[in-house]
This record gives C-alpha cells, structure tokens and sequence, in this order.
C-alpha cells in the first residue's frame, strides 16, 4: 500500500484514497454534522461518489483502481472540503434520507433530521391507523414528506415552504420518485397556501429552529446552507410559535404534529410550559423532536 499523502497520489486503490482522504481532512480543521461524524467516513463518501460507486450499496472489495480522472476528481472534492469547508453532500449532489436518496444542493439543507426514524418505524406507536392526508411544513427538499409518501402507499401529502428555491428542488426530488400523483407542493408562509382546515391526520416538520446564539457560533460548513432555514430568532421559536397557534385548525380531531426544534428544546419548555409535548426518543440518536396532539393544541 503507498504511504503517500494524498495529494501526492498519482495512482492507487480505493482503500488507498479513502486512507489518504482521511489523513487530509484530519489536517484541517472541519466540523462533522451533515451526515457523518468523522474524516474516516466523509473520506468513504467522498472517495466512493468520485469513483462512480454508490455510498449505500455493500461493496465486496476495496482493493480496486482508481482511473486519472476518478483521482483527479476525488482530490477535487477533497479540496473543497477542507480547504471551503463545502459539506460532502453538496459535492457530490445527493444524499440519503429514511433509506431513500434524494437530489441535494445549496438551494435548500441536507438532510439530516431524525424524523427518520420515526417514519422508518411508520411512525409506531403513535399513529393508530395509517395516515390519508399528511403536511410537510417548511419542506426544504421534500425528503421528509416523500419518505412519508413512500412509507403509506395509500397517502396523500401537502408540502409548503415560503422559499421558491427549495421548493423547486422538493419537486425535482417528487419526480424522482415518480410521486407527482400523491404529492402536493404549495409556496407560503406555513400553512397560508392551504385551502380547507381539519384535514390532515398527520403534520410533521423541520422547521427553522437555530436561536441567534448558536447561529453566530455555527461552524463554517452551514453558511453553505440556505440562513432562511435555520434561524429562527432569539430563542429559535419564532416559526414553532406560529404553528402551534394555527396547527389545530388543520388537524383531524385525532391527529398529531410532529416537530424537531433541537437545540431548543429547553426553551419549548420554558417557552410553553402548558402544553402537553411529549419528547421523542430514537435509537440511532437524535433529540428534540416533539409530538403533541390535535387535543392539546388549545
């Protein structure tokens, strides 16, 4: 195997690129939060895309050549990481949610919520019946309302988010995944776009949630990220209140909303204390996501 550094690499296996990869980006001073945790693993992602293998697929061997061109655009993207801080995903373009890939780019945030795992699970224990009518508010992409759709084959599903970038993006992704029939993409402010009230079994969102400390403290990799959505002013719940305040209009008398507003989970409570939230816990980690249902929402 050549212990030569990445840059220097003129010829070499796979496992010798993502070895290489890994050392560089260990030489720079990055911050992991966009899929991976470590150099290792954005070194695999990075490597695998350049060499045209998907991330997500088992790969028998890794002791297969990398062509000139596969080398040339890995040291590339390897570049841009660490020296732009530029996330994996928008290197390469796509990213996986839910098990499902998506297209990605900078018009809208990489995916990364753990409401995935809630809709792995179809949202077990917490819906009694599988949902007809689901609301994906503040879309981004669309990952979260089209895993929803491929989770209930029976489901219709509404996506509103007020940015006309993301949401040309969300429908990229819709015909990806060749669900023009069943998903809806509405421009608007929250819940303003949408004609008729109590008609959604199930309301799930990723909202804007980052207070304004923790944005002048985000690390350089997410002012790639489109700012609209991660602000959310000083406590990070200004778009939280206003779905609470018009959420029970729109929700069947048995519904529930679900929403993340992670770091500011601490100031939901102190923020609302006389709601009944309850706060959902996940397996494969992830915290402050929240379930309330349509009774509460006085």
């Amino acid at each position: 195997m050549s212990n030569a550094g990445l840059l220097e690499l003129t010829q070499c296996t796979l496992a010798e690129l993502i070895n290489a990869g890994a050392e560089y980006l260990l030489q720079h001073q990055l911050s992991f939060g966009h899929g991976t945790d470590n150099a290792f693993d954005e070194s695999a992602w990075l490597s695998l895309e350049a060499c045209g293998i998907s991330p997500v697929e088992p790969l028998k061997s890794y002791d297969i050549g990398v062509s000139h061109a596969q080398l040339m655009l890995a040291k590339d993207w390897f570049e841009k990481r660490a020296v732009e801080k530029i996330p994996v995903a928008y290197l390469t373009g796509r990213a996986w949610f839910a098990g499902l890939e998506f297209r990605v780019d900078e018009r809208a945030l990489i995916p990364r919520s753990p409401i995935a795992e809630l809709i792995y699970n179809r949202f077990d224990p917490w819906l009694i019946s599988a949902p007809r009518k689901v609301l994906d508010l503040c879309c981004g992409g669309g990952c979260i309302g089209i895993a929803v759709a491929n989770a209930f084959l029976d489901c219709s599903v509404d996506m509103t988010d007020l940015s006309q970038d993301a949401l040309d993006l969300a429908a990229i992704n819709v015909q990806k995944h060749r669900l023009e029939q069943r998903v809806q993409l509405h421009k608007g402010d929250l819940f303003d776009p949408l004609p008729a009230m109590n008609q959604f079994d199930l309301i799930v969102s990723n909202p804007p949630y980052v207070d304004a400390q923790d944005m002048n403290a985000l690390a350089t990799e997410f002012s790639h990220e489109p700012q609209m959505g991660l602000a959310a002013g000083d406590d990070g719940l200004d778009i939280v209140e206003m779905m609470l305040r018009d959420a029970k209009r729109y929700l069947k008398p048995d519904g529930i909303l679900i929403v993340e507003v992670g770091n500011s989970q601490e100031a939901m409570d102190r923020r609302f204390p006389q709601l009944d939230l309850l706060w959902l816990d996940f397996e494969q980690g992830g915290e402050g996501v929240f379930l309330v249902n349509a009774a509460a929402l006085v």
